[in-house]
């Protein structure tokens, strides 16, 4: 039996959260050491376990896989979430990093001044309305199919999904003028006994 994979991140969810629902959506159970010290980081880059000595890592298949997107990439391949040829794994690559752009504001937010905090939430409630929601309600209407790419289950979804959760616990209502974009969250969400809305912080 295959050891299931270990997630080496801090006890939040920053940027290892996407892999987390990844996994989750593919039925993957794994495993997690949190970094809690710099000590612990310390012991990963001294023992070269850390290609550029930044996490999130993830040890699966006998690697030891850094690089947000590069993990979620092989994951997404090998559970069957990434297309079936090429041109749907680009146009899920290309919705992937659409999101991420926008996820990368909410993974950020915890980190400003009090001060900022609100103004920025005010900043990703315009930029999710006016650039990027806008993109996937059009896709969902003109395919008239209920997942993004391929009328399947993809990377593309689960990332939409975990930024649009994201975001409504800050603006519940965000996506009240999208009702196809509230068709798609009606997606299954990843394993219920996995709450990764409430991991960390």
């Amino acid at each position: 039996m295959a050891a299931k994979p270990k997630l080496h991140y801090p006890n939040g969810r920053g940027r290892m959260e996407s892999v987390r629902w990844v996994l989750a959506a593919a039925g993957v159970e794994f495993d997690e050491e949190f970094l809690e010290t710099k000590e612990q980081l310390q012991k990963l880059q001294d023992g070269n376990h850390l290609l550029f000595q930044q996490v999130p890592m993830v040890e699966i298949d006998g690697m030891k896989l850094v690089q947000t997107r590069s993990i979620l990439h092989y994951v997404a391949e090998k559970h069957h979430l990434f297309g079936k040829d090429l041109k749907e794994r680009t146009l899920i690559d290309m919705y992937v990093e659409g999101t991420l752009d926008l996820l990368e504001l909410i993974i950020m937010h915890p980190f400003l001044k009090p001060d900022d905090q609100q103004k920025e939430v005010v900043n990703m409630a315009q930029k999710a309305i006016i650039r990027y929601f806008p993109v996937f309600e059009k896709v969902l209407r003109d395919h008239g199919q209920r997942f993004l790419v391929g009328n399947q289950l993809s990377l593309a979804d689960i990332i939409l999904l975990q930024t649009i959760l994201a975001l409504e616990e800050k603006i519940p209502n965000i996506l009240s003028a999208f009702p196809h974009l509230q068709v798609n969250k009606t997606l299954k969400e990843p394993d219920a006994e996995l709450d990764l809305r409430t991991t960390g912080s």
